[in-house]
């Protein structure tokens, strides 16, 4: 079975980079270094007007830290859902945790019916939930498309064991994505071992800004961006293209 790679682009200049290294589908985020949050619908139309053939999922987080949202956040996020679809995303990434440790199962179910159309993957929150198995089955039960994981580890590598074993669970209910970690050299063990058809990576590079003597702008401003390498893209492209 073919194994489809999405490439993670914070960036105008990451999403080119992914087009041209053959990525088979983007998610389009801003602040990579926080863990991503949603992008500017400028970029989104951007993308689709210039690659309107691309696959272009899209991730609603309405800010760093945590994935437990109060009701004005949840608000927000479905206006940026709603928001997302006139601009012709074809998928929504998102989803919210309790305080517990599960998964919000009400905001979730929001979120999900707010998509419609669009396909919804849960994303690495699902890292953060208390017990995998049993999230995995609310994540079914309520519709969800696909799930990106690491199999609860900091990294895809790491999760291997966990991630062979939410692939047996889910027995093709759900599309489980690995992600966090993936390298061309790594890249068909992790797929080989787990059987996940559907892999997540960003292929970035930390590029200085035009002006590195320009002052701080925030705590986490380090002056820097994060950039896809289109070599990179397609390196790990062809470790995984006939297995």
């Amino acid at each position: 079975m073919r194994t489809t790679l999405e490439i993670c682009c914070g960036n105008w200049e990451s999403v080119c980079a992914a087009v041209q290294g053959g990525a088979d589908r983007i998610e389009l985020c801003a602040a990579l270094p926080l863990g991503g949050i949603t992008p500017t619908i400028g970029l989104l139309k951007q993308v689709k007007e210039t690659f309107p053939t691309l696959p272009t999922h899209v991730l609603i987080r309405p800010r760093e830290g945590d994935f437990v949202y109060t009701p004005e956040e949840i608000r927000a996020m479905l206006t940026d859902i709603h928001l997302c679809r006139q601009a012709g995303a074809d998928g929504i990434v998102s989803g919210a945790l309790l305080p517990s440790g599960e998964i919000d199962v009400p905001a979730t179910r929001l979120l999900i019916e707010a998509a419609q159309a669009c396909s919804f993957t849960f994303h690495r929150a699902f890292d953060h939930t208390n017990d995998l198995p049993v999230a995995l089955e609310t994540l079914i039960n309520l519709g969800c498309t696909r799930l990106l994981t690491s199999g609860g580890a900091s990294t895809a590598w790491q999760g291997m064991e966990k991630l062979s074993q939410l692939v047996k669970q889910a027995a093709g209910r759900l599309i489980v994505m690995a992600g966090a970690g993936i390298s061309p050299t790594n890249a068909r063990t992790i797929v080989k071992e787990t059987g996940v058809t559907e892999i997540h990576a960003s292929c970035t590079v930390k590029q200085r800004s035009s002006n590195d003597q320009a002052p701080s702008l925030g705590k986490a401003d380090e002056g820097t961006i994060w950039v896809t390498q289109a070599q990179r893209v397609k390196e790990l492209k062809n470790a995984i293209i006939d297995i």
